[in-house]
C-alpha cells in the first residue's frame, strides 16, 4: 500500500511540475509571439536540429556549377525574383518580411551561413527547414537543381559584393 501512495505520489508531482513548467514557458514565451527575438536557447536548439537533420551525404555535396559571371547574374536574376523578399537584394534580411519572421532570416552574408557546406545550402534550398519562413523550392527537376546550385554560388558570393563579413 505504501508504495501505491509513493507512486502515486510521484506521479502526480511529476504531472504537476510539468503544467508548472509549461506554464512558466508560456508567460516567458510571450505567447509564441513571432514579434520576440528568438532566445539563445531557442537558437541553439533549432542549429542543432537543422544539423541533425540535413543527411550526411548531402552536406558531402559540391558545388558543380562554374564560377563565371554568367552564372553570377543568372543567380542574381534568381535570387531578386525568389529570395530577396525575405533575404534582400544584399543577403541582410533586412527586409519587412525578413525581419518580422520568427527567427527572423539570417544574414547570408555572415559566417553562421558562409560556413555552411555547398551540400547544406543546396539541401535547405531545395527542401526548406520547418517551423522558419524558409520554403522548399525544389521539384525534383535538373532545371530546379541547376537554379539551386546558382544561388549556392551566389550566397558564396554575396559578403564580396557588399564588403561583409564576420559573425
Amino acid at each position: 500500500m505504501r508504495r501505491l501512495f509513493w507512486f502515486l505520489f510521484g506521479a502526480c508531482f511529476a504531472v504537476l511540475t510539468v503544467i508548472v513548467g509549461g506554464i512558466i514557458f508560456l508567460q516567458t514565451a510571450h505567447r509564441f509571439s513571432a514579434r520576440e527575438k528568438p532566445t539563445r536557447v531557442e537558437e541553439w536548439i533549432a542549429r542543432k536540429a537543422r544539423i541533425r537533420t540535413i543527411p550526411r551525404d548531402a552536406k558531402q555535396r559540391t558545388d558543380p556549377i562554374s564560377n563565371t559571371e554568367e552564372v553570377l547574374a543568372e543567380a542574381r536574376a534568381h535570387w531578386a525574383d525568389h529570395c530577396a523578399v525575405c533575404h534582400a537584394n544584399n543577403g541582410s534580411g533586412h527586409t519587412e518580411m525578413g525581419k518580422h519572421m520568427y527567427p527572423p532570416a539570417p544574414d547570408m552574408r555572415q559566417t553562421d551561413t558562409q560556413n555552411l557546406t555547398d551540400g547544406e545550402l543546396f539541401y535547405i534550398i531545395q527542401n526548406g527547414i520547418r517551423l522558419t519562413g524558409m520554403p522548399s523550392w525544389g521539384s525534383g527537376t535538373s532545371h530546379d537543381e541547376q537554379d539551386s546550385w546558382k544561388l549556392v554560388r551566389f550566397i558564396r558570393h554575396l559578403p564580396n559584393l557588399t564588403g561583409r563579413r564576420g559573425a
